[in-house]
């Protein structure tokens, strides 16, 4: 996956948790969470909808990975294994 993709992705997912949620406008190192104000159970559906539309497991315990839109855009595209 291309971090365009990725980016696309985080984007798409995001807007159905958020829908007024624009990633163009965002600065890249921007806390998502406080940003589109994402509670913890916001974040359980970011990471089960990413998991569901990537192809990969992305566990609980990865969250933290998709904090910013770089962070987010880094780890889909390594396909969530560590650096």
């Amino acid at each position: 996956m291309t971090p365009d993709e990725a980016r696309t992705i985080l984007g798409t997912t995001l807007r159905e948790i958020v829908p007024d949620a624009d990633l163009a406008t965002l600065p890249a190192d921007a806390d998502l969470r406080e940003a589109y104000e994402l509670d913890s159970l916001d974040v359980v559906e970011l990471v089960e909808r990413l998991s569901a539309r990537v192809g990969f497991r992305i566990e609980d315990t990865d969250a933290d990975e998709l904090r910013t839109v770089d962070h987010a855009t880094a780890f889909l595209v390594r396909g969530g294994r560590p650096t």
